[in-house]
């Protein structure tokens, strides 16, 4: 890389700390098929910039929070997944969620736009539910990031996840341009200065594999308290990822990614998702089974068990749609893997 041309002039998203979860399997950007992304570039991989500016204090872990929770015993965090711009639905699926689970996480999704984020984190809280909220780049500038991290930290939200984000979906408002004015690290040094919980995501399966270790310790520098992993496919491969991060500094807890799929459209909807594994064997064996709802239940609860044993994993992620059967019986079949782990943990038959 010569010296005039930087690593944010070669990535679409203006990213120097690392690679997005977006990088495609034969390591060309997420935005553009025909660009490599700047680390995945055989003839000239970028380096991973060292984080050089303040690192906050740590947020103190909220009595009885998620944080709080992680160190007496493991966590479940649960997708919610939900039709845009419609409340009663996001407040039945939000209570049903929140029974079983330490927290939902509100994603921000490149295909389907939602209400903002402070009204997202309001409404969980109406019904007992306590949010987790993603924050993306894609389509804010840092002031409207500094104004909704603002405003969650007003309404008593614990934690935020800080994503770049991925590009905006095929014919998802063409007439709109992307901001990406921060990135991922930029944005978790954000969240943790306004005192929330900067809770940064992570691909372990995403290449390039070498170089994300490092940028997960910068972000840890930046000021992220907590480590959200997108799926593997097999339990070893976040094992062996963990190590590389350990080795390179990164002392974070980590809530690990658990896919619950139960018919062909959730499975593959997730499996089509960039930077993500399944297990194709468990896919497989879901799909072929007599009853699917039943056996995708077992599967996630299998892999949770596994990805819980694995050392510096203090929770799950309950990742997916579940089900298109509707929202309501989907937000149910997640519930009941949670019920379920409850149980397991309380040692109950």
């Amino acid at each position: 890389m010569s010296a005039a041309t930087t690593t944010a002039d070669r990535c679409p998203k203006r990213m120097v700390f690392g690679p997005c979860g977006g990088v495609r399997p034969a390591g060309a950007c997420e935005l553009d098929a025909a660009l490599p992304c700047p680390w995945a570039d055989p003839a000239d991989p970028a380096p991973v910039r060292r984080w050089e500016g303040p690192t906050p204090a740590p947020t103190p872990a909220a009595p009885d929070g998620l944080l709080d929770t992680a160190a007496r015993r493991p966590v479940v965090l649960t997708d919610l997944s939900v039709p845009p711009y419609d409340v009663a639905t996001l407040r039945d699926v939000a209570s049903r969620l929140g029974r079983h689970s330490d927290a939902l996480l509100v994603g921000e999704h490149h295909d389907v736009p939602d209400f903002p984020p402070t009204m997202m984190a309001a409404e969980l809280q109406r019904v007992g539910a306590r949010p987790w909220i993603t924050l993306t780049c894609r389509d804010r500038n840092r002031v409207v990031l500094e104004q909704e991290l603002a405003g969650l930290a007003a309404l008593g939200v614990e934690g935020v996840l800080c994503v770049t984000g991925d590009g905006r979906g095929p014919g998802v408002r063409p007439d709109v341009g992307r901001v990406f004015d921060l990135d991922s690290t930029r944005l978790a040094n954000l969240a943790a200065t306004a005192g929330l919980v900067a809770t940064s995501a992570v691909a372990p399966a995403a290449p390039p594999t070498d170089v994300r270790a490092a940028a997960l310790a910068e972000k840890q520098r930046a000021g992220t308290s907590l480590v959200v992993t997108n799926h593997v496919g097999r339990a070893g491969e976040l094992a062996d990822f963990l190590a590389r991060a350990r080795a390179a500094g990164v002392d974070l807890p980590v809530i690990a990614g658990v896919a619950v799929y139960t018919d062909e459209a959730t499975a593959r909807g997730l499996a089509a998702l960039p930077g993500l594994e399944l297990d194709e064997e468990a896919v497989a064996a879901v799909l072929t089974a007599p009853d699917p709802v039943e056996a995708g239940i077992e599967v996630a609860l299998a892999e949770a068990r596994a990805l819980l044993a694995l050392p510096g994993v203090v929770g799950i992620n309950l990742s997916g749609v579940a089900s298109r059967a509707g929202w309501v019986p989907a937000a149910e079949i997640k519930a009941e893997v949670g019920r379920r782990l409850a149980q397991e943990r309380a040692g109950a038959p």
